[in-house]
């Protein structure tokens, strides 16, 4: 049908306040709901925009028709056995489903379904107005919304974030009438809480942004961000001063407001004393406050915060916020000062009493399996830093004691280097404590010197066997204990670091640490297919193709990672050559025929054909040299070496039965066969590799 006349709806869910995280899920919700229901509807759209606040969702859906798409549906009935007698002849069973479906017996047509054939109505449904069933679709989008927490209220049984006031609904720009709980809906808004209180009409969909902005509501959340924004940075730059960027507090901020209007306020400058990242914690984390930063990139005595309301009061709401952080600033102080009285090896025998997991013990067994883990890692790779490793390691964890990390978990190991610093001990061993928890999610910072890569190795590599030692192993989208981000960690050190150890090698000194011999060698199998995901994940990441990477996977635990990724470069090099199809092809051909049963070993003595001999001394020759050039990592002049091989196996395919009815000499073929599929994986799996 082609239809001229296209309309918009807006749709207003109005709310109590809703917490700042629930806004934007919900909102990317409600964009998908629509177009979803919208398609259900046989109705369609040419596009939705969304927008927020704390108390409202809306959607602006545009381009809709009309009048619905006609469609024709298929209606199976019964079976074809039920449906007709044995002369053919409808049922009652055939003749009543055709009544229901408003259609005479005779159009009903014969399918195939599953094992069975059926009775189906072929039906030819017209669209009907839009306008007409507006009113249930706008309904159902509201009733499709899921939150992380919801909840009922008054006597009422539906389930929303906070319990809803208002709904604002218009189509074609004429108010559409629907009711959920006793809230019936109209064309009527409200403003801000307290600036604005009283509704009022909108009686034109592209009008609703501007009145509800002169109401001071601005609905979009970018430009509520982008007002943030600007307005501090152009009051900052008057004093040669900027926010300390900080993009998920901006989030955070946007969604809290419905009038952005941001305040400087000071404090004393004693308080700059502290850390930098307490500070900075302190403002964000209790108060939503902006730090602020000169140019130099020092934290200064003052903060921005977002408030809600007009410029006019921007003197109530700098006092009020100043009073707060004055006494925040006197906790953090507080505790600061008192932490710093204590060395920090005086801590480590506290530990003790501090649960790392019920049935892995205490933070001190924690660290000391760490330390073992340290000490051998340094040992085997970097024997100058071993005593600053071991160091590092029993500090590690002794600041989680401390009353600031008690207070700000997330300042753990950052607070712990400025203790190490405070008490004395070395800035190496300073750094590794903060730098051991690193990378702190996916694409964070890795640790910069060797002791705090060795030590990040250490903690997450003995996390990862202990957990897996009881059990407690990552499942579908469960990893309470984050040990994928932990695996990602470890892997992303070696690659950055270039550290000749191979995972097994760590894994199996990590288990040493925690199970006993019997059950190590399973759980190590468990560990190691773990990080083989891992390093799946990563090398896409890389931009290497699936079929390289599957290749080659079957070797990244046993092998330096540097090696890994030379490996990958030399055959994504290779894939180039002139040479890789022929040989991808031949080295196919062997890989198929040979069976995954065992085989005999080759007896020369019982070859029939010259092209048996000529293709085991090629075998043998280039045997040789593929394990001196692997040796010394040159994987691309490898890759060369075995396609020198290919005319050589087709030849041995033209020429030779592999299957003869001889069974002694078959198997001895086969064996021969076999043999170039044990030399060619030494480099990749060429089973997984495809043509360029």
């Amino acid at each position: 049908m082609n239809q001229k006349n296209l309309f918009s709806f807006l749709l207003e869910i109005g709310t109590e306040d809703l917490p700042a995280r629930f806004i934007k899920p919900a909102l990317n919700q409600l964009g998908e709901n629509t177009l979803k229901i919208l398609g259900e509807h046989y109705i369609s759209c040419s596009g939705t925009k969304v927008y927020g606040t704390p108390r409202r969702l809306a959607v602006i859906a545009d381009g809709i028709p009309e009048i619905q798409e006609d469609r024709t549906k298929e209606v199976f009935g019964p079976s074809v056995k039920v449906a007709y007698d044995s002369e053919g002849k409808p049922t009652n069973a055939a003749i009543g489903f055709a009544k229901s479906q408003g259609i005479p017996v005779e159009k009903l047509i014969i399918k195939k379904k599953d094992k069975g054939e059926y009775v189906v109505a072929i039906i030819d449904e017209k669209g009907v107005p839009v306008k007409e069933i507006i009113p249930d679709i706008l309904k159902k989008i509201v009733l499709s919304m899921h939150f992380p927490k919801s909840m009922r209220w008054g006597a009422g049984s539906i389930r929303f974030a906070r319990p809803i006031r208002w709904l604002l609904a218009l189509f074609d720009n004429e108010a559409v009438k629907f009711e959920i709980e006793g809230i019936k809906s109209n064309n009527l808004t409200k403003g801000h809480r307290f600036l604005s209180p009283a509704a009022f009409q909108i009686k034109e969909i592209p009008g609703y942004r501007k009145l509800l902005a002169n109401n001071y509501v601005i609905v979009d959340i970018e430009e509520r961000k982008r007002i943030i924004s600007e307005k501090m940075a152009k009051m900052l730059a008057e004093t040669n001063e900027k926010p300390v960027e900080d993009e998920e507090l901006l989030d955070t901020v946007a969604n809290l407001v419905e009038y952005p209007v941001p305040v400087i306020g000071n404090f004393s400058p004693e308080y700059l004393k502290l850390p930098k990242e307490l500070l900075v914690t302190v403002m964000k984390g209790h108060q939503k406050y902006f730090a602020v930063q000169n140019n130099e990139g020092n934290i200064t005595n003052k903060f921005v915060i977002v408030s809600n309301t007009t410029e006019e009061n921007s003197g109530v709401v700098k006092a009020g916020a100043e009073r707060v952080i004055k006494a925040r600033f006197e906790d953090a102080r507080f505790y600061y000062e008192e932490d710093i009285k204590k060395p920090l090896y005086e801590r480590i025998e506290e530990l003790k009493k501090v649960t790392f997991q019920e049935e892995l013990g205490s933070l001190y067994a924690k660290i000391e399996r760490m330390t073992i883990l340290a000490e051998f890692l340094a040992d085997r790779l970097i024997p100058d830093i071993k005593d600053l490793v071991i160091r590092a390691a029993k500090l590690s964890k002794t600041d989680l004691i401390t009353g600031v990390v008690r207070e700000f978990p997330e300042l753990q190991g950052i607070m712990g280097r400025y203790y190490a610093i405070e008490n004395g001990e070395s800035v190496q061993v300073a750094e590794a404590i903060k730098e051991h928890y690193q990378p702190l999610h996916s694409g964070g910072a890795l640790p910069a010197s060797d002791t705090g890569a060795l030590l990040s190795i250490a903690d997450k590599m003995d996390n990862i066997a202990s957990f897996f030692s009881i059990g407690l192993i990552p499942s579908g989208s469960e990893d309470p204990f984050a040990l994928r981000r932990q695996a990602i960690g470890i892997i992303s050190i070696l690659f950055d670091k270039g550290y000749e150890i191979t995972l097994r090698e760590l894994v199996n000194k990590a288990l040493v640490n925690v199970v006993d011999d019997n059950a190590r060698k399973e759980i190590e199998a468990k560990i190691l297919q773990f990080f083989k995901g891992r390093i799946e994940t990563i090398l896409s990441d890389y931009g290497y193709s699936y079929d390289i990477i599957q290749a080659v996977l079957p070797f990244s635990t046993d092998i330096y990672l540097k090696q890994l990724t030379q490996r990958l470069e030399a055959l994504k090099r290779y894939k180039e050559h002139e040479s890789y199809s022929d040989f991808l092809i031949a080295i196919k051909r062997v890989y198929n025929i040979i069976p995954g049963k065992p085989l005999p070993e080759i007896n020369t003595g019982i070859f029939e054909e010259k092209h048996e001999i000529n293709l085991k001394e090629k075998l043998d020759s280039i045997n040789e040299g593929l394990s001196r050039m692997i040796e010394k990592s040159e994987y691309y002049e490898a890759f060369l070496l075995l396609s020198s091989i290919t005319d050589v196996i087709n030849s041995f395919f033209d020429n030779v039965l592999v299957m003869d009815k001889r069974e002694h000499i078959k198997l001895n073929r086969l064996a021969l066969l076999k043999s170039i599929q044990e030399v060619s994986v030494k480099l990749a799996d060429f089973s997984k590799l495809a043509t360029s």
